[in-house]
């Protein structure tokens, strides 16, 4: 049979079959390959350190983002920001593709005596125990998905994220790291080359439905931080009115 599309998920579907299976970073056919990225804890990869993001803290610190609620972290690794935010109160659920991320998390909650829950899927799969979180943080998920998931990306925090709640980001920065292509250059290549830049103004506008807070470079911390800052990343708060 030939012609097989009648839903969006199809169309969906449709586009992620553009790019090679080696390209993928965003389905669930992916999971082997973030449990490989995992899988050497001694590997010294920057995300691996038991810190939280800078720009997370301050925006803490300073009031910006009000301590407790539900909070929601996509992408969360290892776990570091999820333990953050269950030590200063927050209800949260963390969500990753990789079992071996979700194992090294829950060993590290164990460890800390911390309760977040942790959700081995895909994050627009997966089911959640709350409909709404005061706070959506992304920690290095947005720049592994290609154009058209951008949708479903968008579609997931309107339908997460409650009404006065605050979204977190951190991705690749352009001019620092990631692929600057034309997003419509990416199905000719074949890949996202590791992953997409965003500039500032990219991020504006691509959620023009909330209101930016702060856009900025993430902050470089030293090996003796207790917080973890890479100049590669870009951050953003945006608050949904």
């Amino acid at each position: 049979m030939n012609r097989t599309i009648r839903t969006t998920e199809d169309v969906l579907a449709l586009l992620d079959r553009l790019f090679p299976p080696a390209a993928d970073r965003w389905t669930s056919d992916a999971s082997a390959w973030w449990d490989g990225f995992y899988a050497d804890r001694s590997a010294g990869r920057p995300f691996f350190v038991p810190k939280p993001d800078e720009h997370l803290v301050s925006y803490l610190d300073r009031g910006l983002v009000a301590p407790g609620g539900r909070a929601l972290d996509l992408g969360c690794g290892p776990g570091r920001n999820a333990l953050h935010l269950a030590a200063l109160g927050f209800d949260v659920d963390a969500v990753d593709l990789s079992p071996a991320a979700v194992a090294w998390a829950e060993e590290r909650a164990a460890a800390s005596g911390l309760g977040p829950r942790f959700h081995c899927g895909n994050i627009f799969d997966v089911e959640l125990p709350h409909a709404r979180y005061d706070l959506v943080l992304d920690s290095g998920c947005l720049h592994h998905l290609p154009p058209h998931r951008r949708v479903g990306y968008l579609a997931l925090l309107d339908r997460v994220l409650a009404p006065g709640g605050h979204f977190v980001l951190s991705t690749f920065a352009a001019g620092a790291m990631g692929s600057e292509r034309p997003d419509e250059d990416l199905y000719r290549v074949g890949g996202l080359e590791g992953g997409l830049a965003y500039a500032p103004e990219e991020l504006r506008a691509l959620f023009a439905d909330f209101e930016p807070v702060e856009i900025r470079p993430m902050a470089e911390q030293s090996p003796d931080s207790p917080l973890f800052g890479v100049p590669f990343l870009l951050t953003a708060l945006f608050r949904r009115p």
